[in-house]
């Protein structure tokens, strides 16, 4: 019997498109839907949180199919911060993990920032960069109004 093959990802129209696929990706264990979803630029580059800096799609793949060797991310986009143009997205993200341990549910948070381009093919992802944040609560400060340095 012949594998089907896995559905490439869909219309991706926008950079939330993107990384609306790329969550559901994660949480599925998609490795296939979520490899599509990748710029095909030879400079792509991902880092796990506590990881070294993974480049180009080969190791970023590999990097991807050993998280998913211990079953899927059960990971949410809680918080999204954007800044986008013409064709270039920068998106801020809280991640909310939920994880069943032993004493019940634990909420552990990631600080990410994913980086998209818009490319012949629609909004396709170049980077992504998660930090571990905080076990209990979510990681996040900020003044009104917003200073950037």
């Amino acid at each position: 019997m012949v594998k089907p093959k896995a559905p490439a990802a869909v219309l991706l129209a926008s950079a939330d498109d993107t990384e609306a696929q790329f969550y559901e990706a994660l949480q599925q264990g998609d490795i296939e839907r979520l490899m599509a979803l990748w710029s095909d630029d030879d400079e792509i580059v991902c880092v796990h949180p506590g990881g070294l800096r993974v480049m180009g799609a080969a190791a970023i793949r590999a990097s991807f199919e050993a998280i998913f060797a211990n079953g899927t991310l059960p990971v949410q986009p809680a918080r999204v911060r954007r800044l986008e143009g013409p064709g270039c997205a920068v998106h801020s993200v809280l991640e909310r993990i939920d994880a069943t341990t032993a004493e019940g549910t634990q909420t552990a948070w990631v600080m990410a920032t994913n980086v998209y381009l818009k490319t012949a093919l629609g909004w396709r992802l170049a980077a992504h960069h998660a930090s571990a944040g905080l076990p209990h609560d979510t990681p996040e400060q900020h003044d009104n109004p917003t200073t950037l340095h």
